[in-house]
């Protein structure tokens, strides 16, 4: 099965459980979840498998009726490696109808001196001819809205033309390349180096958002790719991975091999509210990494393992997951103790955290499923815009945290030191109470003794 890419990112462990346990009640065998971009990325290689010479780079435009999504993906032969990944869950060809829907309440408003805004039923019928109209402006340059008795006995009668419609929705328009922007830079590619551009959903039937990716893409005389149907590609590429997967597709599919990434990092906490990554963003999964954590404070008897995903300094700015407690710690120095923190992810992008005390063999762990980790769509877009927003604040926030790691580390060292060197004078000197008549040769060698040690600390 797939699902819209944004809608199990930041809570992606908890959504994809909670779907994967529906559709296993409903008695379907899930055999995995992907991702609506790389599902139609698989469409689309599988149609032009044919045609296809070494590896190239796929750019997918995903823009439906409620979500938009791109992906980065390289398929060479058989193989599908996604390599970035991004988007928004509140843009798509609703948010089109929206705009459209309050410019007339707007023209009705000072036409009639009616506002209807809080008629649901008048809104209703608007919100149909707008969208209607918004499928016609893709074919045509202008068409007519008409609704009898919009409010009252009053009718609406109105001209809309593609310009218009383009005009109204420029921000978003504009919001959709900066979102291809984006995905470029984090797959680390130009945009001339990407070979082919598919359209997936019905909102990429728009003629100004194709004109704006050949625009960008400087697509000179070679068209997007719309050989397969955007309404069905989704379905068609997770028909096709299923098939793979259960080993009852033909022998074109035998090769074909999908490779998906982690939309955010995810990690834990330190002492510091620092986010310390443990599986960067646009890590390839499945995927399993450990990290070796101590105590930061002397004799500290246990630990607080608390786990978060995105992409900012501060845990605050990120989404808390969940957390365990490590305790029964041998009273030791700070930094001593050895604590291996594990994060395994599965194919379905399922997170699953342990960590194990070295010393006495104890294990915890936690499988990411906590509701509080929920993620709201406005929290998704919070966080996307609040990553460019404070991406200076946060730099300069590590710099003070490892500023100030380093000076607490050197801090403690030096006591550490101080500690033993005093231990060492204190030896002397009880050597000296005791040795009141020992000969001058023996004193000179107690104190190059104490100054080897000096040296050595």
């Amino acid at each position: 099965m797939s699902m819209q890419r944004h809608s199990h990112s930041q809570n992606e462990w908890e959504i994809c459980k909670l779907v994967k346990n529906f559709w296993v009640i409903a008695g379907f065998n899930v055999l995995r979840i992907i991702n609506e971009p790389t599902a139609a990325a698989i469409a689309y290689g599988l149609d032009k498998k044919s045609c296809r010479k070494g590896e190239q780079n796929v750019f997918v435009f995903d823009l439906g009726g409620g979500t938009f999504d791109v992906s980065l993906v390289a398929i060479d032969k058989g193989m599908f490696r996604v390599k970035a990944t991004l988007g928004d869950t509140h843009l798509g060809g609703l948010d089109f109808d929206n705009k459209m829907v309050h410019h007339f309440v707007n023209v009705f408003n000072m036409k009639h001196k009616i506002d209807i805004s809080g008629n649901s039923r008048a809104l209703g019928k608007l919100r149909s001819a707008c969208e209607k109209a918004k499928r016609l402006l893709s074919s045509t340059s202008q068409t007519i809205i008409e609704i009898d008795s919009l409010a009252g006995d009053i009718d609406l009668h109105a001209l809309v033309t593609r310009a218009a419609f383009e005009e109204l929705n420029k921000d978003l328009f504009a919001k959709c390349m900066e979102i291809v922007e984006k995905c470029l830079v984090e797959a680390k590619i130009h945009k001339s180096q990407v070979h082919e551009y598919v359209l997936v959903g019905g909102s990429t039937r728009i003629p100004k958002v194709q004109q704006l990716l050949k625009d960008f893409f400087n697509v000179n005389g070679k068209e997007l790719c719309k050989s397969i149907n955007p309404d069905e590609a989704v379905a068609y590429g997770a028909a096709v991975q299923a098939a793979i997967l259960s080993g009852e597709g033909d022998k074109k599919l035998d090769d074909l091999l999908l490779l998906d990434i982690m939309p955010f990092s995810v990690g834990v906490e330190n002492d510091s509210g620092f986010m310390s990554v443990v599986i960067p963003k646009n890590k390839t999964i499945p995927t399993k990494k450990e990290k070796v954590f101590s105590t930061s404070t002397d004799n500290q008897s246990s630990v607080l393992v608390k786990v978060y995903e995105g992409d900012q300094a501060r845990v605050k700015d990120n989404i808390f997951l969940g957390k365990f407690k490590l305790s029964g710690f041998p009273l030791a120095p700070r930094g001593v103790p050895q604590i291996n923190v594990s994060f395994d992810i599965d194919v379905d992008g399922i997170l699953e955290v342990s960590a194990e005390d070295k010393t006495k063999k104890s294990k915890l762990k936690i499988t990411i499923t906590n509701k509080k980790g929920r993620l709201r769509p406005g929290e998704i877009r919070r966080m996307v815009r609040d990553g460019e927003m404070h991406k200076k604040e946060d730099e300069e926030f590590r710099k003070k945290v490892n500023a100030k790691n380093l000076l607490e580390k050197y801090a403690y060292e030096m006591r550490g030191k101080l500690k033993k060197l005093g231990e060492k004078v204190e030896e002397t000197i009880e050597w000296i109470d005791r040795n009141q008549l020992a000969e001058a040769d023996e004193f000179e060698y107690k104190k190059q003794e104490l100054e080897r040690d000096l040296q050595l600390l």
